[in-house]
């Protein structure tokens, strides 16, 4: 990022300068922003170069850092903190935004969910020209594009409903019935989708249908690919080779990988607040021989861990789980509290070595994930 820090101080100005004359894409959301960001490039690759973060770096700096080394791409797919949202949106006036999800995280640094609900809002407002790929199965990302003039609906689904029991616009309950939802104080319900996902395929307007063959595992990188496919569809991309492209993506800064490491094939995940955690958990093979979870409480990661005990541990039998990273005893007392038998050893790289010979899945949030991957590259 120091390039974007450095121009940041010479121009701050410099963001909308160098997006001037891209048909710009943002994508933002509380998870899956990297992996969606990537499925977007990959699609619109398919109309020509692209200008992209390789590395997640989503706030300012980052994205002045990316359009700088990519000045003559005239398209760009760009990955916003859910934070920066209104003012790169102010400085890009983007041709699409996609809207993942919305659920707490970090809650030292982020802050109130129905407040950031609200900011985005008013910040797509200030952009009625502007294409809004939103997921319908989300209540707080349909709040926000809910009154948008030029929506594009994409039921990608929704794992996680705790941060929206109660409506965002009138605090009434919301009402589920099957995969619609309704406010029970407001005019206010799920929208018909445009996209959404029938078993192994993509289904679009117009009877359109495509199979969608994914490299990357679980049930949210499918609603990912298909808010992706979405957006570049709106900027032009042909709708095969969008739905193509985004099967090639397999890797996402480390994320998703397998390494070699001594008797154990490591499958290594990031999770980074209670959604995000409750997706990649469904995404552990149950007859891997070990589970290794990390955890730090770094100031990227967010200080306050009280998260841990909104995230369902309870379902590990058979597996041998060991609790890891700096704040491997927090993470073994909420293991505790939920049954789980487990081990604690606060090095990763020790945390894997002590598991059985085979195949152990790694789950580490953000700070544990990084030292992780350094660890394994100094090793190689």
């Amino acid at each position: 990022m120091i390039g974007g820090l450095i121009a940041l101080q010479i121009d701050k100005t410099i963001m909308g300068q160098l997006g001037r004359g891209k048909r710009t894409v943002l994508i933002t959301g509380t998870n899956g922003k990297s992996t969606t960001t990537r499925m977007t490039t990959a699609a619109l690759s398919t109309l020509g170069a692209v200008a992209t973060q390789a590395d997640g770096a989503n706030m300012d700096a980052g994205i002045v850092a990316a359009l700088s080394v990519h000045r003559d791409a005239p398209l760009a797919a760009i990955e916003v903190d859910e934070l920066h949202l209104p003012h790169v949106t102010d400085a890009l006036d983007p041709a699409a935004v996609v809207l993942l999800n919305l659920s707490r995280d970090q809650l030292d640094r982020v802050g109130e969910i129905n407040m950031i609900e609200r900011k985005l809002r008013a910040g797509l407002a200030r952009h009625p020209n502007t294409v809004v790929i939103a997921n319908c199965d989300d209540v707080l990302v349909t709040s926000i594009a809910y009154d948008h003039p030029n929506v594009v609906w994409v039921a990608a689904g929704s794992g996680w409903s705790m941060d929206a029991t109660s409506c965002p616009r009138s605090g009434e309950p919301i009402l589920w019935e099957g995969s619609h939802w309704r406010s029970t104080g407001a005019d206010f319900e799920r929208p018909e989708p445009d996209w959404w996902l029938d078993g192994d395929d993509l289904v679009g307007p117009d009877g359109l249908r495509f199979p969608l063959k994914l490299a990357l595992p679980g049930r949210a990188n499918r609603g990912n690919a298909a808010q992706a496919v979405a957006a570049a569809i709106a900027l032009g991309a042909d709708p095969a080779a969008a739905v193509t492209a985004t099967g090639t993506v397999r890797e996402i800064a480390g994320r998703y990988r397998t390494v070699q490491v001594g008797d154990h094939a490591a499958r290594l995940l990031l999770a980074k607040n209670p959604a995000g955690w409750q997706e990649a958990l469904s995404m552990i093979e149950p007859a891997s021989a070990g589970l290794v979870i990390a955890v730090n409480g770094q100031v990227p990661d967010g200080e306050d861990l009280s998260w841990l005990w909104d995230v369902r541990f309870e379902h590990f039998e058979g597996v041998q789980v060991v609790a890891s990273g700096e704040r491997a005893t927090d993470l073994a007392v909420r293991l505790t509290y939920a049954g789980v038998e487990h081990t604690t050893v606060p090095n990763p790289l020790r945390a894997i070595a002590s598991c059985p010979a085979g195949h152990v899945e790694v789950l580490a949030n953000y700070t544990a994930f990084r030292d992780l991957n350094r660890d394994l590259e100094a090793k190689q």
